[in-house]
């Protein structure tokens, strides 16, 4: 009799679900469970980071409002360790901490009360972009002096070493080295990026260079690869990495 092969990971995705209302989290745990995902929960800051970094996740839904460590601290300690994909959930009207939560790296936020229908496609829609696509032609590799950017694999290395983005960062990134030189607005990257009308503030994508600069540079100061065009944007240098380059 033939037995079954067993995966390592479910087939649609581990997803740790971390809120501190209890009927919240069986909502969307019930609703992702049945588009087959497998899902662990947690009920405040100090246990989803623990899971976090046990289960090593596919993507975390993040509440705002935790217990002990708010999800915003929560967000910013996993974004020194990691870029697995976080969805934020937050009340309506606070505006500003969705914002603080996409410039902490959040990929995505969805606000209370939401429709799980919308929430799991939300949930797909990340993955999709942070996965690799096996029904597509895959995407050339990208490389500019000692960085190399994957699409096929969803990796960024720099001389060889592996470099850890969050999923924001790989795609400002590979934007970026996919058209060298050509100099991108704040505006146009929010726009692309994001996929949705932000709330009139840029600062995000300054933050988002900065993190990456922060990872890919020599010098963050003084960057080789993603250079500012003053009073317009950013763009990637051809030459970038070459020396004199700055």
């Amino acid at each position: 009799m033939a037995t079954a092969v067993r995966s390592d990971r479910p087939a649609g995705g581990r997803i740790l679900v971390v809120d501190d209302e209890p009927h919240i989290v069986e909502l969307v745990r019930y609703n992702l469970a049945r588009e087959g995902f497998e899902v662990s929960v947690a009920y405040d800051g100090h246990e989803a980071l623990r899971q976090a970094r046990e289960q090593a996740p596919d993507l975390i839904v993040l509440d705002l409002m935790l217990p002990y460590v708010d999800g915003l601290e929560v967000c910013r300690h996993l974004r020194r360790e990691s870029g697995v994909p976080i969805l934020v959930l937050t009340a309506k009207d606070s505006e500003q901490d969705r914002v603080r939560g996409l410039e902490l790296g959040a990929d995505d936020y969805v606000t209370k009360p939401f429709s799980p229908r919308e929430l799991v496609a939300r949930i797909r829609a990340i993955l999709r972009r942070t996965v690799r696509d096996g029904g597509r032609p895959l995407e050339a590799p990208v490389a500019a002096g000692g960085l190399v950017l994957d699409p096929g694999t969803h990796e960024v290395r720099l001389r060889g070493r592996l470099v850890e983005l969050t999923a924001k960062e790989f795609d400002l990134l590979r934007l970026l080295m996919s058209h060298p030189n050509q100099v991108f607005t704040r505006d146009f990257l929010l726009e692309h990026i994001w996929g949705y009308e932000y709330f009139g503030s840029t600062r995000t994508v300054d933050m988002h260079i900065s993190r990456l600069r922060e990872k890919i540079e020599d010098d963050p100061n003084a960057p080789t690869y993603i250079v500012t065009v003053r009073g317009v944007g950013y763009k990637f240098k051809k030459d970038a990495g070459a020396p004199g380059a700055a």
